[in-house]
């Protein structure tokens, strides 16, 4: 019987011995050493009553130590709660219901959280017995809640069970598909900020492990000085910050030559974008697509088309409005089923049946497959714009803008019409070093796709406004337009 999850994590230490495999505050700990960390706050949460099925939240920043501490409570079974930074009070209470203890590096947090609250030195400081710890995590139990970014108000909590943690792809180097194989090998210093309460910080700090490499910490994230300061060799990057540091080496270029590879995760990167970091930085970024309910679904090696994500290795359906699969260029909506999957959300049964059904997750994102089996995507079945009382997606406009030389990124969102119910308003940002002709635009999107969806308004920006989790912040722009004449 294959060992749940942490398992092959513990293996991974283990076998990494005296190799640094992360680098903090000015010092490396070894595999051996981080190993010892887990193993300490395995016995502290046993002392403290933590097992299988306990909620365990963590507030913690990133570093060995929190590491050590997730590590450790998926060793003993736990429910893991991560606590990511930016959440408002009342979002911070929704995300600390229903947990027995938190374990926390802030010192800010006593009298937050619910149940004991466990000072992370506390825990680490438990004796080492250097035995290895015996993982108690039983298949059907929930590992983690993965908290959605809660940009529709209160975060919406994914529920992992440890089965699927088990079956997750990156600490098992034989289920690493070709993209990602090739990722590992730039994998050497993956630099790493934030909170390992990241979903995807923590899926690629397992994969940088699994793969050979250290983790280091940096603390402010700011690129590129980051990225030079810590020799880094790779990170995750969000696309505003892939906009500006490509900025910033236009204006003022430092030395990256140790940069392989940049991992942007949490919207999708326009092809002109990307041609522009490609043409700065080279051919080190890679496109990952997928939500948190799913894991990673795909991603685009630097060698693939600007705008695809490559060939999902996962199981995934393109499908029509009635539910049947649609042919091969055609748009529909995306289903997907990946070993990794969650099995729901925490307590939310009505909202669960909408989006899982028969093993399948609905994603609301449409896209489809090229003759070579690339996944594309193409909008978000809700981001449409109703004219005339005929319904149109707001994606084909965004990605008919977008691959106009001339600009960078296009967002398109619906305002009230007098004459048609809803019209588009556009919203451009520039390409370097060029100046879009609007009248151009407008007539470029009336000739693809019909008057209908030619903008009514189109507006130049500088940057689009952001959510507090990295991802375009539509409503902000829909309530600017408004007070535009």
């Amino acid at each position: 019987m294959t060992e749940q999850f942490p398992g092959a994590v513990l293996d991974i230490l283990d076998a990494a011995g005296g190799r640094p495999v992360f680098e903090h505050a000015g010092r490396e700990v070894s595999g051996a050493r981080l190993l010892g960390m887990v193993r300490s706050a395995v016995n502290g949460l046993r002392q403290h009553g933590v097992g299988p099925g306990d909620g365990v939240a963590m507030l913690l920043r990133v570093g060995p130590g929190a590491f050590a501490a997730i590590i450790a409570a998926h060793v003993v079974g736990a429910r893991v709660v991560g606590v990511r930074p930016g959440l408002t009070a009342r979002q911070q209470d929704h995300v600390l219901r229903d947990v027995d203890a938190t374990v926390t590096d802030r010192p800010d947090a006593h009298g937050t959280p619910a149940g004991p609250v466990i000072a992370l030195d506390d825990l680490l400081a438990t004796a080492d017995d250097g035995t290895r710890p015996k993982v108690l995590a039983r298949p059907g139990d929930i590992a983690r809640l993965l908290h959605t970014s809660g940009s529709t108000g209160l975060p919406k909590a994914c529920a992992q069970t440890y089965a699927a943690m088990t079956a997750g792809w990156a600490h098992r180097p034989d289920a690493w598909p070709p993209a990602v194989r090739e990722l590992a090998r730039r994998l050497d210093r993956f630099l790493v900020f934030g909170t390992l309460a990241s979903q995807v910080m923590m899926e690629y700090g397992l994969l940088a492990l699994a793969a050979g490499g250290s983790l280091v910490t940096a603390d402010p994230p700011d690129f590129p000085d980051a990225l030079v300061r810590h020799r880094a060799s790779a990170s995750v990057i969000t696309v505003a910050r892939l906009t500006k540091l490509v900025a910033a080496q236009r204006a003022s270029p430092v030395d990256l030559g140790g940069l392989r590879a940049l991992m942007v995760s949490g919207s999708p990167l326009e092809p002109g974008r990307l041609r522009e970091a490609t043409e700065v930085l080279g051919p080190v970024v890679f496109h990952g697509y997928g939500q948190t309910e799913t894991g990673m679904i795909s991603m685009a090696a630097p060698d693939e088309p600007p705008g695809s994500l490559g060939v999902p290795p996962v199981d995934l359906e393109i499908r029509d409005a009635s539910g049947r699969p649609v042919p091969d260029g055609s748009d529909g909506e995306l289903f997907v089923r990946t070993p990794s999957q969650s099995s729901g959300y925490w307590q939310e049964p009505a909202l669960t049946a909408e989006v899982f059904s028969d093993g399948w997750v609905r994603t609301r994102d449409l896209g489809r497959f090229d003759a070579s089996g690339r996944l594309w995507l193409t909008g978000r079945i809700r981001d449409v714009i109703i004219v005339n009382a005929n319904v149109y997606y707001a994606g084909p406009v965004e990605r008919l803008l977008a691959g106009h030389p001339s600009v960078a990124e296009a967002y398109v969102v619906a305002v009230p019409d007098d004459s048609t119910g809803e019209a588009v308003h556009a919203f451009v940002v520039p390409a370097a070093g060029h100046t879009p002709d609007l009248g151009e635009l407008r007539a470029r999107v009336a000739e693809g796709l019909g008057e209908a969806c030619a903008p009514a308004r189109l507006t130049l920006i500088g940057e689009v406004p952001l959510t507090a989790a990295g991802k375009p912040d539509k409503r902000r722009l829909v309530d600017g337009s408004r007070t535009r004449p």
